[in-house]
């Protein structure tokens, strides 16, 4: 495989996003970029709403408001929140892990990673009746994949283990294998959530390992939540930190590490405290946001939630594809909100 090199250009651009339930504002006003070819991670304390982006830009959530817009490397882009939850891996290109391991456990590793190829298997295959006959091109699709898996197996360090029942493993290495499985598929955003949880510190070095091979020999960008720091400190290009669905800090891993806002929030200082420290540094914009009452003229008006923040015009919107045509305003908002 050839990685792409990296580029300053997004391949994920998150634009004033939010998730409401009910009165509950799980994301509000939530604006990042993921860099094509970098690790990004998103970070934050128990409850700050990242798994709740992660299922907006991965289908299982329509947001509320806000555009997703995902870029290919032919340059195509798909408004995420437009697409059906089956069609962002197919079209656009984005694979994802759960907080929870969901392998096959009876299946070997093997065939866990056959299984990503379905799609391109059974085409191959005539929907079963050309694969019956032994077609030549049912064969070749059926090597290509079986060498696929190979390759992504001795990536993960499990190839000798090939046979092996996947529930059969250790912790660390079904966490691994989950992230080969998801690379059988061919992503150029690959979001991981919660990759290092439960690991111990050989298993996490493997799992950094892997994560930056990925990275350097493919070019696949990746977007992951992590609490283990050392995880994040150590691979990612990129940081964004969110607390109570709202981002607080943005930025390269050092500067976000030193973020006084960063570390109050992860200190679980109450209100007070946090103006303390941010008086320090002199953020009168966020000291704003802790009084309680937004700015009337750049927040949101009296009828939308306070959490919720300023939505700005949509330009964009998909046709029933999921590629971006352009548009007048108010095209991002989910016909589930209105």
């Amino acid at each position: 495989m050839t990685a792409t090199p990296v580029t300053a250009d997004p391949i994920l651009q998150v634009d004033h996003l939010s998730m409401k339930f009910g009165g509950l504002v799980a994301i509000g006003d939530l604006s990042f970029q993921a860099r094509r070819g970098e690790i990004t991670a998103l970070i934050g304390p128990n409850g700050a709403g990242k798994t709740t982006v992660f299922n907006c830009i991965t289908g299982f959530y329509k947001p509320s408001e806000g555009m997703i817009t995902m870029t290919t490397r032919a340059g195509k882009q798909f408004l995420l929140e437009r697409l059906p939850d089956y069609q962002i891996p197919a079209k656009a290109k984005v694979a994802r892990t759960f907080q929870n391991i969901r392998l096959f456990s009876g299946m070997t590793l093997l065939e866990n990673l056959l299984v990503a190829q379905h799609n391109k298997l059974m085409l191959a295959s005539g929907y079963t009746i050309l694969g019956l006959l032994g077609f030549p091109t049912y064969r070749k699709a059926s090597l290509e994949s079986i060498e696929l898996a190979k390759f992504w197996l001795e990536k993960a360090n499990l190839i000798d283990r090939a046979d092996d029942p996947a529930g059969d493993l250790p912790y660390g290495a079904q966490r691994r294998l989950e992230i080969a499985r998801a690379m059988c598929t061919g992503p150029e955003l690959l979001c991981l959530d919660e990759p290092a949880a439960g690991l111990n510190p050989r298993e996490s070095l493997e799992l950094n390992t892997l994560l930056m091979d990925i990275r350097n020999s493919t070019g696949t960008s990746i977007l992951l939540i992590e609490h283990d720091m050392s995880v994040v400190m150590q691979i990612s290009d990129h940081v964004v930190v969110l607390e109570y669905g709202r981002k607080i800090s943005d930025g390269d891993p050092n500067s976000v590490k030193n973020d006084p806002r960063v570390i109050a929030a992860y200190l679980g200082v109450d209100d007070e405290e946090v103006t303390e420290v941010l008086a320090e540094v002199r953020d009168e914009q966020v000291i704003e946001q802790f009084d309680g009452e937004p700015d009337r003229a750049h927040g949101p008006a009296n009828s939308a939630s306070m959490m919720a923040g300023p939505i700005s015009e949509t330009i964009a919107h998909s046709d029933a594809d999921g590629e971006v045509v352009k548009v007048s305003g108010q095209a991002s908002r989910s016909k589930d909100a209105e």
